[in-house]
């Protein structure tokens, strides 16, 4: 019998500008060498950090802006079982509520760079992220988006569960509100 893999809890960090756009890393370094990613990463569980205090500070750190919690709403719980065949994901998605201003630039994880909702699919992506993760952040979208001149709604919320072990991705939604 093998040994078990790690499980790893992380958040991913959905940012628009006041266009729409989305703000996407290009990452430099591992995991997922020159894909493009949302900013992110690991939680501090050593120091019992929150979900939402992960991705204040991930903003912060790769950003460089301050976002206040109440502006973090959550919209995604993504599973990943064998991850890679490195791990197992929990990844707690999180759009910021409202528009942010960062300039493209690059940071010590890759390159920071804001990129039309239209343009995602043709990156370089994740597979999770290409096949399951977008599609669900687009079907979840708030009613009144970006730039329709009214006040941006909340975006609905998705859980999914992907399992990498098997020579084919398979994924389960396992509760949608929109």
């Amino acid at each position: 019998m093998s040994a078990p893999l790690p499980y790893r809890i992380a958040c991913l960090c959905d940012l628009r500008d006041e266009r729409g756009r989305v703000l996407l890393l290009r990452r430099a370094k591992a995991p997922n060498l020159g894909l493009c990613s949302p900013i992110g990463g690991k939680l501090d569980t050593a120091s019992g950090e929150s979900p939402a205090e992960c991705a204040r500070r991930e903003i912060r750190e790769e950003a460089g802006i301050e976002v206040p919690i109440e502006r973090l709403h959550l919209i995604g719980l993504v599973s990943e079982a064998g991850y890679e065949g490195s791990g197992h994901w929990l990844m707690f998605v999180y759009r910021v509520l409202g528009p942010v201003r960062v300039e493209a630039r690059d940071i010590r994880e890759g390159r920071l760079e804001w990129f039309e909702p239209a343009e995602i699919d043709g990156l370089p992506l994740p597979e999770t992220d290409r096949r399951v993760i977008w599609p669900l952040i687009r079907d979840h979208e708030p009613p009144v988006p970006f730039g329709a001149g009214g006040v941006e709604g909340r975006p609905g919320y998705f859980a999914v569960h992907i399992d990498c072990r098997g020579p084919e991705m398979v994924w389960r939604v396992q509760q949608s509100t929109r």
